[in-house]
This record gives C-alpha cells, structure tokens and sequence, in this order.
C-alpha cells in the first residue's frame, strides 16, 4: 500500500478558490498528482488521490483577481450566458482574444466557452478597458458567473 501526503493547505486554497468563482469542483493535477475538490452542499470533498501542492500556486492566482469585493454587482461585470468551459484563445498555442489591461470594442470576442461541444463565442456587450479577468482559461463556469469586468 502507497502512502501519500494530504497537503491541507492546497486543499483549503482550492476550497476558498471555490467559494470566490462559485465553482461547484476543481481539479489541478501535476503528472501522477492530483487534487480534485468538489462542493456538495456546504461540505468539500477531496479525492483520494496523491497529492502534490506545486499545482496549487497557478490555482491561487485566479483567486486573488477575484478576491477585489463582489465583482457579480459591477456595472462592468461580464457573465457567462451558460455553463461550459472557457477558452481565451481561438486555439492551442495562439494569442488570447483578451489580456488585462487590454481595450476592447463592443461586439469584440472576448474568450470562447464550449458546451456541448460548440463553442460559443462571447462578445464585449460595451467598448472599454479590461480591468480584471475572472475566469481561469480552460476551466468550466457556472450560468450567470462572473467573467470579466469591463471599465
């Protein structure tokens, strides 16, 4: 039998992580490694998998940018129209639609999120400066989840 380290503090990380994206689970992996947190209820769950926290440094970055007040209620605020995965790039290996900081027109992609196999494209619905992005590349989002603001 195979004895494996719980790094607590990746698992309380990925936990807030949730709770701040209004996420239901998330799951980082490093080669073998992995941690999935899931949300049931009020509860979270880990997988009995090994873990590894390196993986963990890339999660928290996400969880800072969103950590600026309830970004839900701001007039910039993008959210997302379904459930899906977001994509910030047309494709592997190419240059993102959006970067911070970035100026965007109105009617401009601003990331992709695949559902059911389409991806759907989601247009700024104002001209402005991205001042914050919320969604993490290649992760699912929840319906009416913060995306973006727009300033």
């Amino acid at each position: 039998m195979s004895k494996f380290n719980i790094d607590n503090d990746a698992i309380r990380q990925l936990a807030e992580l949730l709770d701040e994206t209004n996420l239901t689970e998330i799951e980082v992996a490093a080669g073998d490694n992995k941690i999935r947190v899931a949300r049931q209820g009020a509860t979270y769950a880990a997988a009995p998998a090994p873990l590894a926290a390196a993986p963990v440094a890339a999660a928290a970055a996400p969880a800072a940018a969103a950590s600026g007040g309830d970004v839900a209620s701001h007039p910039g605020c993008v959210k997302s129209p379904m459930v899906g995965v977001v994509y910030f790039a047309p494709e592997p290996g190419a240059a993102p639609f959006i970067t911070a900081g970035s100026t965007v027109a109105e009617g401009q992609t601003l990331m992709l999120i695949e559902a059911m196999k389409t991806f759907n494209p989601i247009r700024a619905p104002k001209a402005g400066k991205i001042s914050q992005i919320i969604a993490t590349d290649g992760n699912p989002v929840e319906y009416d989840e913060p995306l973006v603001i727009i300033e």
